[in-house]
């Protein structure tokens, strides 16, 4: 009697969506200080993972509970430089009471994966143990070596994730000279043309605290020098201010491509009412033609008839690459008078060439795949762990490869109500993924 055969080992587009959603399920969520969960029992998960492939992952752990993996990858070719491959671990908080689906639960409903982190970017973490899984079970070795590093705290800015690393533990990245992130290689329709929008650059982060100081005193009285009054009419100029168009490599190559596709003449001074085109996209596309500043928090007082001595305000600043200068400069001119800035968390901007054998590649994965369409670059309005690791003199891209259908609004699944991937964009991107490694 014959035994029947073993089953062949799950490929990477059928691990993904399981592998999406069981990331989804453990809760990472990042305040911004160590008062949430933490990302150990992610990396921990992680870590399981990579060693059941037969790789030899390390924890590390920068606080209790903050924890990131890293491992390498022997290529063929080791006179090559390696390739860092990363994503982050830690999402940001989520109101349960406003979503459809809870949002850590990580149902797969409807053709999509649903919850905190699906896009952001536990989608990427998902497509990297799946396809590095299936590689190594087949082994099939990369051309050069890969790092693969899945980090704490990038909603925080990396301080206790990317950017630690990098300054306690540099010699895991020795040999890298070129990484790949989020929120690069995904799909945009525009005039009926499906765009990859590859990221090349990503603007620097300016939060800040302003601080305004004023005369005490009782609610029902006189009260001129109010640090409420002051900072409120500080925090309105900024809300509101208009910032001139500041068109960086990046940001043009995308419009020029935009305005193609939608049959219409690249004019510079004119390229924002161009943008607003795109409907969703428009908000996230049309923030890398300025700064930006946008405030986020507010606070003051502990009593409604006591005028308090101060009042406070945090402000999300972002600049362009080579327009940092010039950004601080205007939003001193909005502060009021007596007003303060302090910097909560400051960072570099970003901007690499379109250009090189690593952009090949990703263009030539992405056509492979989609054939017809047009891989262009583009500049990203937040920021990413790719600054740290700039830091070692690493050439950053963007390239998270997802095919999206065209009324996504993809933008708004960021740090946004109901986030969710489609379960065809992963799979989408595993195959772009795997034949990436094939050309890196």
């Amino acid at each position: 009697m014959s035994e029947n055969p073993a089953r062949p080992a799950p490929t990477a587009e059928d691990e993904v969506a399981g592998l999406c959603s069981d990331l989804i399920r453990i809760d990472t969520t990042n305040p911004g200080d160590h008062s949430g969960p933490g990302e150990r029992r992610a990396a921990e998960h992680v870590a399981g993972l990579l060693s059941e492939a037969g790789l030899e992952p390390e924890l590390l752990e920068s606080h209790p509970g903050r924890a990131s993996v890293v491992t390498r990858i022997e290529g063929t070719d080791r006179t090559r430089p390696a390739l860092l491959i990363h994503g982050h671990l830690d999402v940001v908080p989520a109101d349960a009471g406003d979503w459809a689906v809870h949002p850590f639960s990580g149902e797969v409903s409807d053709g999509f994966v649903w919850g905190r982190g699906a896009v952001d970017m536990k989608d990427m973490d998902a497509m990297i143990l799946a396809v590095i899984r299936q590689r190594l079970a087949e082994g099939r070795r990369p051309p050069r070596d890969l790092v693969l590093a899945f980090l704490a705290d990038e909603e925080a800015g990396g301080s206790w994730g990317a950017s630690w690393l990098v300054d306690t533990h540099p010699q895991l990245f020795e040999g890298v000279t070129e990484a790949i992130g989020e929120v690069g290689g995904f799909s945009a329709t525009i005039g009926g043309e499906r765009l990859y929008l590859l990221q090349t650059a990503e603007k620097g982060m300016a939060w800040l605290r302003l601080t305004a100081r004023g005369t005490a005193g009782h609610g029902s009285m006189l009260q001129a020098d109010n640090a409420v009054t002051t900072l409120a009419e500080t925090v309105a100029r900024i809300g509101r201010h208009e910032w001139p168009v500041r068109l960086t490599p990046a940001a043009q190559a995308f419009t020029e491509a935009a305005c193609q596709a939608m049959g219409v003449d690249f004019t510079r001074s004119d390229c924002r009412s161009t943008l607003a085109k795109l409907g969703p996209l428009s908000r996230m596309v049309g923030a890398t033609l300025t700064n930006t500043a946008n405030p986020s928090m507010l606070e003051a007082g502990y009593k409604v008839n006591v005028v308090p001595q101060h009042a406070a305000a945090s402000v999300d600043g972002r600049f362009l690459p080579g327009h940092e200068d010039e950004f601080l400069a205007e939003l001193d001119g909005l502060l009021g008078p007596g007003v303060q800035r302090e910097f909560i968390h400051h960072d570099v901007a970003l901007e690499t060439t379109f250009d090189g054998d690593l952009a090949e590649a990703m263009t030539a994965a992405l056509v492979a795949a989609d054939p017809g369409a047009k891989v262009v670059p583009y500049c990203l309005s937040g920021g990413t762990d790719a600054k740290s690791f700039s830091r070692l003199g690493i050439r950053c891209f963007g390239f998270t490869p997802l095919r999206l259908p065209p009324d996504l609004d993809f933008a708004g699944m960021f740090h946004g109500v109901d986030e969710r991937v489609p379960v065809d964009a992963l799979r989408f991107g595993t195959r772009v993924l795997d034949d990436f490694l094939d050309r890196c």
